[in-house]
Parts: structure tokens; C-alpha cells; sequence
């Protein structure tokens, strides 16, 4: 079948509908010094061989993960996970499988994640949880907007250990929702902050993430205590999700919306993705929950089946009614989040979590030690924050060069600049060994001596 093209009456017409006068004026938000002129130049033909060899020689520039010492994390993390995974996820019902639309032929995929919305809400300490989102970042702007309907106030507050990105996400959201505001505490490497003080009756919530992005553990109890004297609500957010393995769950302690990244559970780093949001919540709050959720039934035999219980999104009801405009799920990363979680069960996801957090103490510890080198955290899981009397950029890539990639300095993600250009966020998981630590401190003593 042949492509026929509007005719340019057509594109009138359009844009006359719509209320503006030509294309371009639909690329106005886009700064015109990022926009291209023309079109990228690409070789006009390539054999397949050729496109092999060349993409081939592109990817080998990049430095794998498990090359090398690796302690990255501040968001995605390096874990091991089974070949079982992948070789599931790479079955062709799993892989090639769409939104469930139809029940009665879907019952695999339904089960799935109903399976993983039942993981979800164990691990977080709630009542509900649904069938994903795209990421921590984006599933916490959700939390956020979600907050704002259950309280029908629409002022955030955000600690200053909020990862820096997921910061921008919130404040990128809330900027094109009218009436909206955002207080956004400065950078809390150390977990001191008086947050309680920024929490009023105009506050529809509060955000906090614990582990934060610096990596100290925070007492989410009193934050609860003041946002539910003020009728806002608290949203917990974690990044690490192996945590929920060793702490106390963000429900037990007065959590009402629990959101984060699940990729250190099935899900490898990937160059940064695709990776999968976790949402959870108390039952009274379901029908503003974002997204979609499976639920169990029974047939007119009654025999047990999985339906979409709730889809409150733009693609089954009204877009004024709609809870949010998330369009589907990350369903194959899902599901390899919950086939790992259930290969390491309870007492697996235990032992996993206080092994990396051993990790982490034993190369806290070795860092520490080094002249100049100061642990700013109290208290952590597997990751932490280290103050160096050099530049963090500097250091991270002469460590780089070095053979280790030894975190993530600050300033790459927090532009703020002042103490946090010399702060560096160091992630030890169980993937590290005894070898790869000591190569750490030894080349941070020769980068600093």
C-alpha cells in the first residue's frame, strides 16, 4: 500500500483546530540552539557486516561493569543476577507479550504481576501496590501529584537527600501544574536537616528518601508524626530496593505512599535502562493510585483467575479522569524482578542485603583510614559519602585511570557547588571482593598522596 501524504488543506485545517498558524510554532518550548538545522549525516548505505563491525568497534570503547573494580551507584546499582533470569524473561510469551486487555487469553502476564504487586507491598510494609511504573524518578513525580489529589493542597516539600535527579523529575512535573509549588531543602550529605520545620497546612506532602542519595539512614517516624498532624502526607523513597532486605519497612514506619527502583532486583545496569518503578500505598488511597493493578477472582466455575482490577489511566477512561497519563508498564523488567525475588525468597533477600551492607562497612573503613579522607555518614546500608581535599571530578578520574571506578562525585549530579565538588558517593555491593577494595584504597592514597 502506497503512503499518501496530507495535503497541505489537511495540515491547515489541523492546525487551524488546534489554534496555532503553522508547525513550528509546536517546537516553540524547544531552545533553538538545540534544535538541528538539517539532517544528521549517516553513511547512505552500509552492508550488514559493515554496520556490525562498526557499531562492534563503538561498544568496545565503553568500559563493562564487571571489569574492573566498580563501586557506582547514587541510583543504579551493580548486582549479580542468575542466568535463570534472563533465560525466562527471553521465553516468547514472556518477551513478546503486550498489555493485557484481554483477560480470558493474558493469564500468564496477569498472574505475573499480580505476583510482583504482592512482592511489592511485603517489601515496602503496605496494602497495595501496582503493576509498575517506568522508574524511581518518574513513579516519585507520580507520588507526589497522586498526594495532591488525596490532600487538595498542592505544596511538596523535598529533602535534601533526594536523589538530585528525581528532584528535578518532581520539580519538572509540578512546574506545568498550576498552583503547584515545590520547597526543595539544600543538599543533606549528613542527615540533619530540619525538615520537620518546612511542614505546615499547606504542605500536601512530604518526600523523603531513605537510604537518601548520600546514602544515611533516616528515621522516618517523626517526619511521619508532623505530616499527619498537618493532614500532608509522607512519601518514602529508596533507591536501593536490596535495603528493604536489612531495614524496617517504609510502611511500619508511617509511610502513606512508598515509591522507588527496582532494578538492583533482575535488573542489570544496562547503560541506565529500561529499568522499574515500585509504587505502593495504604488501601484507602487505591483509587488515586497512578497506573494500573492485577487482581485475583474467580471464573463462573469458580476457578482462580487474574483480572486489571483498576486502570485509572488515559488509555481506558476520560483524560479528565484519568489519575496519570503513564501508558503502560515495564512489564519484562517486572517480571525479571520477580522471578530473581522469588529465587532469593525471604531469608535469600536477607542474607543478600547484610552482605552488602558488610561490604560497604569493611570499605568505609579502609577509605577512612587514608589521610584526607573523611566518612560523612552515621549510619548506612551500602553506600556512603566520602569527603576528599581534592576535587571529586578530578579524583574519580585519576582513579578511572587507575583501573577503578571509585563512585560518583556529587557535583556531576548537584550543581550546587561549595563542599559538595569534593564529595564522592561510593556504593560496595556483594558483586565487590576483598581484592577489589583494597585496589580502591590503594589508589585513592596514590591519587591523593
Amino acid at each position: 500500500m502506497r503512503y499518501l501524504p496530507l495535503s497541505d488543506n489537511d495540515r491547515a485545517d489541523m492546525l487551524a483546530r488546534i489554534g496555532v498558524e503553522s508547525i513550528d510554532e509546536l517546537f516553540a518550548d524547544i531552545p533553538e540552539a538545540v534544535r538541528l538545522e538539517e539532517l544528521t549525516t549517516l553513511p547512505r548505505r552500509k552492508t550488514e557486516l559493515q554496520v556490525e563491525r562498526q557499531l562492534g568497534a563503538m561498544a568496545n570503547k565503553n568500559v563493562s561493569a564487571g571489569s574492573l573494580p566498580f563501586f557506582v551507584g547514587a541510583g543504579a546499582y551493580k548486582h549479580h543476577v542468575p542466568a535463570t533470569v534472563d533465560h525466562l524473561i527471553q521465553r516468547s510469551e514472556f518477551l513478546t507479550s503486550y498489555t493485557p486487555y484481554q483477560p480470558e487469553i493474558t493469564q500468564g502476564t496477569l498472574q505475573a504481576l499480580f505476583e510482583f504487586q504482592t512482592q511489592v507491598a511485603n517489601l515496602t510494609g503496605m496494602e497495595v501496590a501496582n503493576a509498575s511504573m517506568y522508574d524511581g524518578s518518574t513513579g516519585t513525580a507520580e507520588a507526589v501529584l497522586m498526594a495532591h489529589r488525596v490532600t487538595r493542597k498542592k505544596k511538596a516539600v523535598l529533602s535534601g537527600g533526594l536523589h538530585p535527579q528525581y528532584r528535578e523529575v518532581v520539580e519538572g512535573v509540578s512546574a506545568k501544574l498550576p498552583g503547584a509549588s515545590v520547597v526543595a531543602l539544600p543538599a543533606d550529605p549528613t542527615g540533619t536537616e530540619d525538615i520537620l520545620a518546612q511542614i505546615d497546612d499547606e504542605t500536601s506532602c512530604v518526600v523523603v528518601q531513605s537510604p537518601s542519595f548520600y546514602g544515611q539512614l533516616i528515621d522516618l517516624k517523626p517526619i511521619a508524626e508532623k505530616a499527619h498532624a498537618h493532614k500532608a502526607l509522607l512519601i518514602a523513597v529508596f533507591t536501593e530496593v536490596v535495603s528493604l532486605g536489612l531495614l524496617e519497612s517504609p510502611g511500619a514506619q508511617g509511610a502513606d505512599i512508598v515509591v522507588g527502583e527496582g532494578q538492583s532486583i533482575g535488573n542489570p545496569l544496562t547503560f541506565g535502562g529500561p529499568y522499574v518503578g515500585l509504587f505502593a500505598t495504604r488501601q484507602k488511597y487505591i483509587r488515586n493510585m497512578p497506573g494500573r493493578l492485577c487482581g485475583e477472582t474467580v471464573d463462573a466455575e469458580g476457578k482462580r483467575g487474574f483480572v486489571l482490577t483498576l486502570s485509572t489511566r488515559e488509555q481506558h477512561i476520560r483524560r479528565d479522569k484519568a489519575t496519570s497519563n503513564i501508558c503502560t508498564n515495564s512489564g519484562l523488567c517486572s517480571l525479571a524482578f520477580t522471578i530473581h525475588m522469588t529465587m532469593l525468597g525471604g531469608n535469600g533477600l536477607a542474607r543478600l542485603a547484610r552482605v552488602n551492607h558488610m561490604n560497604a562497612v569493611a570499605l568505609a573503613d579502609a577509605l577512612a583510614a587514608i589521610d584526607g579522607v573523611e566518612v560523612l555518614n552515621s549510619a548506612f546500608f551500602n553506600e556512603f559519602t566520602i569527603r576528599t581535599p581534592k576535587n571529586a571530578h578530578d579524583v574519580i578520574e585519576a582513579l578511572a585511570e587507575k583501573g577503578v571506578l571509585g563512585g560518583v562525585p556529587v557535583c556531576r549530579l548537584d550543581k550546587s557547588g561549595g563542599d559538595l565538588d569534593n564529595l564522592i558517593v561510593v556504593a560496595s555491593t556483594e558483586v565487590n571482593t576483598d581484592e577489589d577494595r583494597a585496589a580502591y584504597a590503594q589508589a585513592l592514597k596514590e591519587v591523593l598522596a
